[in-house]
């Protein structure tokens, strides 16, 4: 898998950081005090989005008072205190990251959440100086599945898209790095397990732990 790359690109939620779990409670919690409810659909209609698309978003679809820039924050202040000393590495990517700077093969992280939940949770899982560049779909003009920011990710490391590996786990991440022109490799998330099939027959590699890259026994798709 790592033969031919020269950067590493990572999606944060679900892929290199155990946090997806804790969305579904922020959201509940948040529309509640609106007198709302999730809707089913929910999590696969913002799949992808921007952390500001996803505000515009909830905004329209359940005619929310407050502007764009408020939701933010307020979702910021309700996630915060679990990325800055809850959310966990997932399997394997202490070892597979400090592998990566030991070869100087750059990395970056390129995510749909915001940019202050993202810095809480590497600093807490003390990874900050593995990476190179970190950024979000709010700097680009489309989220994913758009190939937009890990375009911008490859630009700023310096690395021909078709040079770099990306790490998702969801559909439309997948589809935006593929769009890219990169290769994927699939990170198993019980969040998206419903949708393994679909996942699978999108990315190039399918792995459950960070130590399948580095022993070989990752799973070479299609």
């Amino acid at each position: 898998m790592l033969k031919q790359t020269e950067a590493v690109i990572f999606d944060l939620d679900g892929t290199l950081m155990d946090s997806m779990w804790m969305w579904t409670d922020i959201d509940i919690e948040f529309l509640s005090r609106y007198g709302q409810e999730p809707p089913e659909d929910l999590a696969v209609a913002i799949e992808g989005m921007g952390f500001t698309e996803t505000a515009q978003y909830f905004k329209e679809r359940f005619f929310l008072p407050c502007p764009v820039e408020e939701i933010k924050q307020e979702w910021n202040r309700m996630a915060f205190q679990k990325y800055a000393c809850e959310v966990p590495l997932k399997a394997g990517a202490q070892h597979f990251l400090s592998y990566l700077k030991e070869r100087r093969i750059p990395a970056a992280i390129a995510s749909s959440n915001s940019r202050e939940l993202i810095l809480a949770s590497l600093t807490n899982n003390h990874v900050e100086s593995y990476f190179d560049q970190v950024v979000t779909s709010c700097e680009v003009a489309r989220g994913k599945p758009s190939p937009d920011v890990y375009l911008l990710a490859a630009d700023k490391l310096g690395v021909p898209a078709d040079k770099c590996l990306v790490f998702e786990d969801v559909p439309m991440g997948v589809l935006a790095g593929k769009s890219a022109g990169m290769r994927v490799c699939a990170m198993e998330d019980d969040f998206s397990a419903a949708r393994r099939r679909e996942i699978r027959s999108l990315a190039d590699y399918y792995i459950r732990s960070y130590d399948e890259v580095l022993d070989g026994s990752y799973e070479i798709l299609g």
